[in-house]
């Protein structure tokens, strides 16, 4: 590194929070991401721990001129949150949240993970529509949406974003909500980390739980062209209290699962009840009498539960690689792509999910937030390719790509969700945003004129 180590010294000193460069015991946890493909050497890795920690940090990289990098739940699959040579600004401690049960409020730092969000509002009952891994950043997943079990019910995350303190790319920090710096509460509201770094979230929660309903039934690929359309019978019909998912996996080696069946590629069908066990119920019997599974496991199951259960099959040191499309249903044409690719899937850590999206997701007003892709309902679908090691990985990386180029006629236009974006997918932004992205430039321009905050599914600001 060429970087004068009494520079550091000098950021160290301004700080509350910690400096850790090459030269200091757990520079290599420090930099450490998710993803680990994503291998790289940053000068600096800076863990800050107050808002003002993270203004400092900022302008020491601009006066420094290293390229920034924010880290908060280390869960970009492009490894964007960090980089070679340059600055990490981390907010994993920044992790504390605060609820008000009384008037259905919480407060997350910058740092918090899913997992912390849920705890701590669940134990009023309450919850934050989000993601479905605990151990994601709250940051990164609302920034670019965020979606997951209960956005029929209650829509994404951004739906639910009271406010927000932002440090800007010149050190400012501002507050944002619905009156108060409106177009950039609208611009980070889907238009991810190119605004300035969120350092506090104040969300609404909805009640949820603590325990809900819970059922997977799993097929064998011999069923899953079947299995695929017992999804397209039962979606259009689904109770609003209902979530329901389509998964192609291995299955893993859970009590649940018959020892036989250990690590068969099959495709799961996945139905969560938020509301009576009735309405559930009716969803399951319709599938299983209609198609009945493998096996199957139906329970209750703590709302916190439900939410970590991929935690484990999405665990750190996992090798991954992804691309996400949107489609409009399972078309007959769909089905037969998706059932010939899923069949070449090689390792047993690999996964194609299809959340299905409506209810409150489509009630939303499009135009009320800057997220990619439009409102209406439909299927988005996520293949990952994940494997033990590098090797291994090259072998999913190509089937990834392989499975998206031809599914890619069936899919819906050009949007795409921002989350589900990588570092080779960077071409497709202005077309993910549509007719939003000039506004986007313009606060972009307004906000962000030198592209500070550009390691991210970046948008140009406007000249």
């Amino acid at each position: 590194m060429t970087y004068v180590v009494s520079r550091f010294d000098d950021l160290r000193a301004s700080l509350s929070g910690t400096v850790v460069t090459p030269e200091d015991p757990g520079y290599d946890e420090a930099r450490r991401v998710w993803n680990a493909d994503i291998d790289r050497r940053p000068a600096v890795v800076v863990y800050c721990a107050t808002t003002e920690d993270v203004a400092t940090a900022v302008s020491f990289a601009r006066d420094s001129s290293l390229e920034m990098s924010v880290r908060s739940g280390a869960h970009s699959m492009a490894g964007m949150c960090v980089g070679d040579a340059g600055i990490v600004i981390d907010l994993s401690r920044m992790n504390d949240v605060a609820v008000d049960a009384g008037a259905r409020r919480a407060t997350a730092g910058g740092g918090a993970l899913l997992r912390d969000l849920d705890a701590a509002t669940q134990i009023h009952g309450l919850a934050v529509p989000s993601g479905e891994v605990g151990h994601t950043g709250v940051a990164g997943i609302t920034l670019g949406g965020g979606m997951g079990w209960l956005t029929r019910q209650h829509g994404l995350t951004i739906d639910n974003l009271v406010s927000a303190c932002v440090v800007l790319a010149d050190a400012r920090i501002l507050r944002v909500a619905a009156d108060e710096n409106p177009d950039l509460f609208w611009a980070i509201r889907g238009g991810g980390g190119n605004f300035g770094i969120v350092t506090e979230f104040e969300f609404a929660l909805h009640e949820v739980g603590p325990q809900i309903d819970m059922a997977l039934l799993f097929y064998g690929m011999d069923q899953a062209a079947d299995a695929f359309r017992m999804a397209r019978e039962v979606i259009p019909d689904l109770p609003p209290d209902v979530s329901f998912e389509v998964i192609a996996l291995h299955a893993p080696p859970e009590p649940f699962v018959p020892e036989e069946h250990h690590f068969r590629l099959g495709i799961a069908l996945v139905a969560v009840g938020f509301g009576g066990e009735e309405s559930h119920r009716a969803v399951v019997d319709h599938v299983r009498d209609g198609l009945p599974p493998l096996f199957e496991m139906v329970a209750p199951m703590p709302y916190t539960a439900l939410q970590q259960m991929f935690d484990e099959g999405f665990g750190w040191g996992v090798h991954a690689y992804e691309k996400s499309l949107y489609l409009e249903s399972f078309t007959d044409e769909a089905i037969d792509v998706i059932v010939e690719r899923v069949a070449d899937m090689v390792s047993p850590m690999s996964a194609v999910l299809f959340y299905v999206l409506g209810g409150a997701f489509s009630a939303a007003d499009d135009e009320s937030t800057a997220f990619s892709g439009g409102r209406s309902p439909r299927l988005a679908m996520f293949i990952v390719g994940m494997a033990p090691d590098a090797g291994a990985q090259s072998v999913e990386r190509a089937w990834v790509r392989g499975f998206f180029d031809a599914i890619a006629s069936q899919a819906m236009g050009t949007g795409m969700y921002v989350n589900g974006m990588g570092s080779d997918d960077a071409h497709r932004v202005p077309s993910a945003y549509g007719t939003k992205y000039a506004r986007l430039q313009r606060i972009k321009a307004a906000y962000d004129p030198e592209n500070v905050f550009h390691r991210n599914s970046n948008i140009l600001p406007a000249p």
